[in-house]
């Protein structure tokens, strides 16, 4: 990686993302709504590390400005790392089309109309790493979340075909797989400990997973073993259960 673009990068493991490569001298283009709030950080980042650091204002609910959005970047990104999500209130979600909407369009089809974009770009030149942060909540809809846990459902689906279509072109993608992480998504609510990463923890598996090339990871690997569980509990059985 030498230019890096983060979409969604105001979020608590996007900035600790921006901290941990610029410190090892990266460029970085850093894009989200009101991008003016992160002026503070860019300037940080580039007297800390001397690092050239763009901000770019991006919308994952407006798709009609993603191509548009992506043609004013000069010069392109060789690495992308979406990282925006929007967990949203499920009760609210059940009865107003208009929460499950945004949990819906934040959660996969804003960042799949970004990355079509940058897909093809990649493709077309032969190079490229694209990192996409879905959740263990995609593994099997549960009570409690299946909206959110639908959205990131389809977007690790949508990963997996892009990894299959972008191999033979030397693109390469990462599928994230965070559990609880301590951000503002889950502010207030109570977590294991060992299951709960803090953001500069996901940040430096996330980098140590694209350094070897890893296709799928999870945040902490623990979850690997606690969703194999999960997905082996007979619907019988599972359709019972208050999760």
């Amino acid at each position: 990686m030498k230019r890096v673009l983060i979409l969604g990068a105001s979020s608590e493991v996007a900035l600790a993302l921006a901290n941990q490569l610029a410190a090892t001298s990266h460029e970085l283009i850093l894009a989200a709504r009101n991008s003016e709030r992160l002026a503070a950080v860019k300037s940080d980042l580039a007297i800390r590390f001397g690092v050239n650091v763009t901000l770019s204002e991006f919308d994952a609910l407006l798709p009609d400005t993603h191509k548009n959005f992506y043609e004013n970047i000069d010069p392109k990104p060789d690495s992308v790392i979406c990282v925006f999500g929007y967990l949203g209130d499920h009760g609210k979600a059940i009865a107003d089309w208009r929460e499950s909407a945004t949990i819906l369009m934040s959660n996969y089809v804003g960042a799949v109309s970004i990355l079509n974009v940058i897909a093809n770009d990649f493709e077309e030149r032969k190079e490229g790493l694209i990192v996409g942060i879905s959740s263990v909540a995609g593994e099997r809809g549960r009570q409690s979340n299946y909206l959110y846990g639908s959205a990131k459902a389809g977007f690790t689906a949508y990963l997996s075909g892009l990894r299959n279509r972008l191999f033979k072109s030397n693109v390469h993608v990462l599928t994230v797989k965070p559990g609880f992480m301590k951000t503002r998504m889950l502010a207030g609510m109570k977590t294991p400990q060992f299951l709960t990463a803090q953001p500069s923890q996901a940040a430096a598996l996330i980098i140590k997973a694209i350094q070897r090339r890893k296709n799928s990871v999870y945040v902490f690997p623990v979850w690997k073993w606690v969703m194999l569980a999960i997905k082996n509990i007979p619907e019988s059985l599972f359709k019972r259960l208050k999760l």
